[in-house]
């Protein structure tokens, strides 16, 4: 293991109670926090339901679905058979959650971009979240249209506390049905298996990508039940969606499409794969589902 360490000038002697980044410096930008000595100069003064999202609002919320099946033939995409079943799912079990639904098929890049925006664009004083349910093809940091493909980041970056003001401090959740990329997983052998304060936050806080694969893989999709992921989603809200906290709840369904799928394919190289996906928290609370 190797550590990187900053060699101490005239220059930098006077900012030792500054924060650094780990990035080229020249951007002129140095405020108090917490020294790499453990030293707190913030009030880091905590209040109720710190750790908690409130969940009392007279709408849980939005539950925005994008299940794009058909592709115009320049994509090179083929039908995604199965996914009506993962969009059926979906809708039930987030309804089920008391979401507003707000469904929309085969949609081309400018129309899910149109969607999102709306979306991000409206009020949700009244919410206490927010969900995004895309179910496309997709690739590395990528999701496709019918005729094309946009950048998740944008789709992202819709919702940011700079851009979406209702939403500042709720959680934002997506969940993205498609590959990463072209990689396929084998496996491998194992014997076990304040209300009333004021703050400032960061822009990216309050976000759960919920990525049906790991960065690079293929994602697997049934063609008569639906994919991996969205079929062990379902199953996991239903059972635990009014009992356990969402990284809980995601950490069993990481458990199930790990353990309980195995691809079955025709294709040479492609029979016997395994996927598990792959849940990024910028989320700074625990959730319950109210």
């Amino acid at each position: 293991m190797s550590f990187l360490f900053e060699k101490e000038t005239p220059n930098n002697a006077n900012l030792t109670m500054s924060d650094c980044v780990d990035a080229k410096p020249g951007n002129g930008k140095e405020s108090s926090g917490l020294t790499d000595a453990g030293v707190d100069v913030t009030d880091a003064k905590p209040h109720s339901d710190v750790f908690q999202y409130n969940m009392n609002y007279p709408s849980v919320g939005q539950c925005v679905i994008i299940n794009n099946k058909n592709f115009h033939k320049q994509t090179g995409m083929g039908v995604r058979n199965g996914t009506d079943q993962d969009a059926k799912n979906v809708v039930e079990i987030f309804s089920k959650l008391g979401f507003k639904i707000k469904f929309n098929n085969d949609l081309t890049v400018v129309q899910m971009r149109d969607v999102l925006i709306k979306a991000s664009q409206e009020d949700h004083s009244h919410s206490a979240m927010f969900v995004c349910v895309l179910l496309s093809h997709g690739d590395d940091g990528m999701i496709f249209g019918t005729d094309g493909c946009i950048e998740l980041k944008k789709v992202f970056a819709l919702f940011r506390g700079d851009r979406c003001k209702s939403l500042v401090g709720k959680p934002k959740l997506f969940f993205i049905q498609a590959c990463r990329g072209s990689d396929l997983d084998g496996g491998i052998e194992t014997d076990s298996v304040g209300e009333g304060e004021t703050q400032r936050i960061p822009v990216e806080a309050d976000f759960l990508y919920a990525y049906s694969t790991a960065p690079g893989y293929y994602s697997w999709r049934n063609v008569a039940n639906g994919s991996w992921f969205i079929s062990s989603l379902y199953e996991m809200l239903l059972k635990y969606g009014k009992r356990l906290e969402i990284m809980q709840i995601m950490t069993r369904v990481n458990h199930m499409v790990a353990l309980n799928f195995e691809s079955s394919s025709n294709l040479p190289g492609f029979d016997g794969m395994k996927q598990i996906p792959c849940i990024v928290s910028m989320l700074t609370k625990e959730l319950y589902f109210p």
